[in-house]
């Protein structure tokens, strides 16, 4: 068995930090702002007492998409909880107070039961700890040894997948390189740069569950606060020695005999260079090829044609008529900040979307607010693992199809429903005497057959009177615009492709060969990515998948969770290879065929297979390949303790051998 990564949460969260760092009148103005159930949260954890989470200090449900601040509670016990959360806190804060011991599973999931207003299942507790950061997560191997650890890991990307798991072999002291194709780390938020780039997920939960930001400015954070935040932790763990920037991955070849992966890379210059390494990890994603559409006459534009992927920032949209095709999540943050600096914004629509209001979509986070993601133990946390229910496994029964529901053309159960109903009544709002444009604008489909948007400002927007919204189809563009099927031409200046991501071709970029030189592109064929759990393939040993296919949560929630438990189940299996010095390990064919059968069924019963839409969850033959149908939960449950007689294990190394990598 493999030991846990002890010191883990010790060294990496920062609760409570130096006792001096703020003043009373601080801590009162902090509690002014204070989201109370999440802080009622904090003090049951803290001070381990129930009176913090029992009358009356029992919030109401929320009863919309915002925070539910007061947690409904009166004037006057909103004063009374503040009141003795100062004190608990300065006492906290002067030393004269310790912490309580870590809560159980079966505590947290009562405290966020109450804090929410609703009964979470009884076996989240686990799942809701290592979210916290208060339960280890990260496997290191038991094995001792001098020198180098065997293994090397070589690594394909330095965004978010790429970093969390190097900074967990950097915990784990396990070689790696990461073979990085831009000149900085941070994936999609180094290389979207468009106008108006943000993060369509609350901040606090687009961060890792270890490395919680207490500094986020809003609710939602932009581009550059996002990207700062990865570059910030390739320092922090200083991970930047082992990355190979400016460097593609051109192929992997699977040695059999020496158990390792030769990888050809081509730098900036063209140059091609080799490595080796015992494991093999993608962590390209699945969002990081532009999806340029096919449209006749494209290449004939005389004018700056820019995919939002492929920003160019010294492109000034000031006074330029601009075309923008797209409407889907890049389209409804770019057209909103593009429209009033552009002298005309004409947007040509395939096909409305689902778009929903969030309260805190625009906000910034208050600095009394801050200061209690600081200072107050486990504050941010509670109120991360509030969005963490909030926007992910609570919405599972939103996608999944009631056979029997008698309405199946708008909606796919009666919760889908009523959510369309709530959709619609927001559209009709925002368009409220313009009915051309409601038209336009109400989409036919269930909501959650494709991607929910949040609401930008978007329908407020197609309202002004320099922003068109055009339905006709595109026949062709022409050096000066674009022409449609009705013989319309209109002029650009500027032609811009918010059409999204090839999400379908995984690890298109790079040719993988796995056992007897088996092709990869060839096994999974154009865009049909298949993977046991979505991690890792049969007939390609050591080789893991992060944010592989069929991992993509549409049911809602963060990457980013999904992400650390990849992160977790690959770490583990390393530990174990380690430990029992293991040259191979590669996912048993029948453990990967029951897996995809059951994957299959289970895909079978969500809303993306839905006939009424266009999707890139779907590939050319309609099969849903970049989501996952299993709420967090189910899919943890399937990847804490990787099973190791899922897989077939080949040679032991020698003592020797176990230094440099080499098989036995």
């Amino acid at each position: 068995m493999n030991t846990m990564y002890g010191h883990y949460m010790q060294q990496t969260t920062t609760p409570g930090s130096a006792p001096d760092s703020f003043t009373d009148q601080d801590l009162r103005d902090a509690l002014a702002v204070a989201n109370l159930p999440t802080l009622l949260a904090a003090l049951a954890h803290l001070t381990g007492e129930d009176r913090w989470i029992e009358g009356p200090f029992v919030p109401t449900p929320p009863p919309d998409l915002g925070d539910h601040d007061s947690g409904g509670f009166s004037e006057d016990v909103q004063d009374r909880i503040r009141l003795e959360a100062f004190e608990v806190l300065r006492r906290f804060r002067d030393g004269e107070l310790e912490p309580a011991s870590k809560p159980e599973p079966a505590r947290l999931v009562r405290i966020l039961s109450v804090s929410l207003g609703e009964q979470l299942p009884h076996d989240y507790g686990n799942l809701l700890g290592e979210e916290l950061g208060i339960y280890d997560r990260a496997s290191v191997p038991a094995a001792t040894f001098e020198g180098e650890a065997p293994l090397r890991v070589a690594i394909i990307g330095a965004g978010l997948s790429g970093l969390c798991l190097a900074i967990r072999l950097e915990q784990a002291k396990i070689p790696y390189v990461i073979i990085e194709k831009n000149d900085d780390v941070g994936g999609t938020w180094h290389e979207n740069v468009y106008p108006g780039c943000g993060v369509d997920t609350p901040s606090n939960l687009y961060s890792l569950s270890f490395a919680l930001n207490p500094d986020w400015t809003r609710f939602f954070a932009g581009r550059d606060e996002l990207a700062e935040y990865w570059r910030s932790l390739a320092d922090r763990w200083n991970v930047r020695p082992n990355i190979l920037f400016s460097t593609e991955a051109v192929s992997a070849d699977y040695d059999e005999d020496q158990a390792l992966w030769k990888i050809v890379t081509r730098g900036a210059d063209g140059r091609e260079g080799e490595l080796e390494a015992g494991i093999l990890v993608s962590a390209v994603g699945l969002l990081n090829r532009p999806s340029v559409p096919t449209i006749a006459g494209l290449d004939t534009f005389e004018g700056p044609c820019l995919h939002t992927a492929r920003w160019d920032r010294d492109v000034d949209l000031a006074g330029k008529r601009v075309v923008v095709i797209g409407t889907g999540a890049s389209a409804m943050q770019f057209v909103p900040a593009a429209a009033g600096v552009a002298s005309n914004v004409r947007v040509f629509q395939r096909s409305p979307q689902w778009a929903m209001p969030h309260p805190n979509y625009r906000r910034d986070i208050p600095e009394g607010v801050a200061l209690l993601n600081r200072h107050v133990p486990h504050y941010q946390g509670w109120y991360r693992l509030r969005l963490f229910w909030r926007m992910g496994d609570k919405l599972h029964g939103l996608l999944q199809i009631d056979p029997e529901y008698p309405h199946a053309d708008r909606a796919i159960n009666r919760s889908n429903d009523k959510l369309r109903k709530i959709l619609t009544a927001h559209i009709e709002s925002e368009l409220d005497g313009r009915p051309d444009l409601l038209e336009k604008s109400l989409p036919s489909y269930p909501p959650y057959g494709k991607r929910l948007l949040i609401d930008n400002g978007w329908f407020r927007t197609i309202r002004r009177d320099d922003v068109d919204l055009v339905t006709e189809n595109i026949e062709t563009v022409t050096p000066r615009g674009v022409r449609t099927v009705d013989g319309t031409e209109y002029e650009a200046d500027i032609i811009v492709l918010a059409t999204g991501f090839d999400a379908v071709q995984v690890l298109g970029s790079v040719d993988i060969r796995g056992r007897g030189g088996r092709s990869l592109h060839e096994y999974w064929g154009h865009d049909d990515g298949r993977a046991y759990l979505g991690i890792t393939v049969p007939g390609f040993p050591n080789f893991f998948c992060l944010y592989g296919p069929n991992t993509n949560t549409g049911h809602g929630g963060t990457v980013v969770a999904g992400t650390e438990i990849q992160v977790q189940y690959v770490t583990s299996v390393l530990a174990e290879m380690i430990d029992e010095g293991l040259a191979s390990v590669e996912v048993r064919q029948d453990i990967f065929d029951k897996y995809d059968d059951e994957l299959g069924e289970a895909l079978s019963r969500t809303i993306w297979t839905h006939p009424g839409m266009t999707t890139y969850y779907r590939n050319s033959r309609g099969r849903v390949v970049t989501n996952s149908p299993w709420q967090y939960i189910e899919y943890w449950r399937r990847t804490h303790q990787p099973g190791m007689n899922d897989f077939d294990v080949e040679s032991a190394l020698s003592p020797a051998a176990r230094m440099d990598g080499r098989s036995a």
